[in-house]
């Protein structure tokens, strides 16, 4: 069965790879490419999961464009370990055997994944902790946005939408994935905010960020909770705020205001017809293309500028945080529709044309 999971991986990660090599265009440069007069080289692409459909439909693609505006002759080994800890190992293996010279990593595992910088250190290949940190290794660089804002952002919504009924009820919270690094930093920042200000029928960490997983452990959780007042939900990100919407739904549940995270199309169109309050966008473009002029950098030997340090339990490891930005109703157009990151055409296909229209999206 691994030697199967294993062969389609890398057949999907081929079919991925030609697709962001031939089929993407340049986006506009800074001026300053000299990717002309650059040597060759191989930087591998490293990601976690498809639950999430960012990694496929934005982080891979803005990150092999730039690189590939900065250095035209050079290749890019995108994998996607779907997941599993265990798989992304095999891929960090494969791909330095196939001479990578950096490792772009968003971890699985953010503690398991130490042994992957382990294994590009000895091979003296650096590694960019992408998104997610990777924990307890000493990696070469930390890009990510600032994810405890995030959690802040997401409480302070859902602390709005109740206003003064914020302790009439309860809320159900849910969190992502124990394995990753910046669900703790999500989970975080919103225990700092809402603490004290609501009351939790029940707390949940969703394993593998799996949606699946959130909808079965709401619709046990309300079964057991009959009678009393769920007036919301803090859901870490569009996939647990979806399955914690379906249970509810289907237990005939009327809508209450939840949260989440990543700017799906989904999650936008719940947001337009009142099933989701609100998502936190994190600038998916910026942080790709931050990302590959950083791995350019250090695919010449250079020493990439960073404004900051994150401890990641093995040291201060240089650091570049983004910011993150709440997401409404009211400002789905002058975020991600203004970014280019949703099309107004697929936003607003179908049903949803009524929905925005009447919020001011065409």
């Amino acid at each position: 069965m691994r030697e199967y999971r294993r062969a389609t991986a890398a057949a999907v990660a081929a079919v991925v790879t030609g697709v962001l090599l031939t089929g993407c265009g340049i986006l506009p440069g800074s001026g300053d490419d000299q990717a002309a007069a650059e040597p060759a080289g191989r930087v591998a692409l490293l990601l976690p999961e498809r639950a999430a459909s960012r990694y496929d439909a934005a982080d891979a693609p803005y990150f092999s464009q730039r690189l590939k505006q900065l250095c035209p002759a050079c290749e890019i080994d995108y994998r996607n370990a779907e997941q599993d800890a265990a798989e992304q190992l095999d891929q960090a293996e494969e791909a330095l055997e196939e001479g990578a010279k950096v490792l772009v990593l968003n971890p699985v595992d953010s503690a398991a994944a130490a042994e992957i910088v382990e294994l590009a250190h000895d091979r003296d290949v650096p590694v960019v902790s992408y998104d997610r940190l990777v924990l307890g290794a000493p990696v070469d660089y930390y890009i990510s946005f600032d994810n405890a804002k995030v959690g802040r952002l997401q409480a302070e919504a859902l602390l709005s939408a109740l206003g003064d009924g914020a302790r009439d009820g309860e809320i159900l919270w849910i969190n992502g994935s124990p394995t990753d690094n910046n669900a703790t930093l999500f989970k975080q920042g919103a225990h700092e905010t809402l603490d004290g200000k609501v009351r939790v029928a029940a707390e949940f960490d969703t394993p593998e960020w799996n949606p699946a997983n959130a909808e079965a452990w709401t619709a046990r959780t309300l079964s057991g909770l009959k009678g009393r007042d769920i007036v919301g939900v803090y859901a870490a990100n569009g996939g647990t705020a979806g399955g914690a919407i379906a249970a509810m739904k289907a237990a005939g549940l009327q809508a209450v205001p939840v949260t989440g995270q990543d700017a799906e199309i989904a999650a936008l169109q719940r947001i337009l017809v009142g099933r989701q309050h609100m998502t936190v966008y994190k600038a998916v473009r910026a942080e790709a293309e931050k990302t590959a002029e950083l791995a350019f950098t250090l695919l010449r030997g250079g020493e990439p500028e960073t404004g900051s340090t994150v401890d990641n339990g093995a040291g201060a490891v240089p650091s570049v945080l983004l910011d993150p930005v709440a997401v409404t109703k009211e400002t789905i157009e002058e975020t991600v529709v203004a970014d280019g990151y949703v099309t107004p055409g697929a936003l607003c296909a179908g049903a949803y044309a009524d929905a925005c229209s009447a919020a001011g999206i065409g």
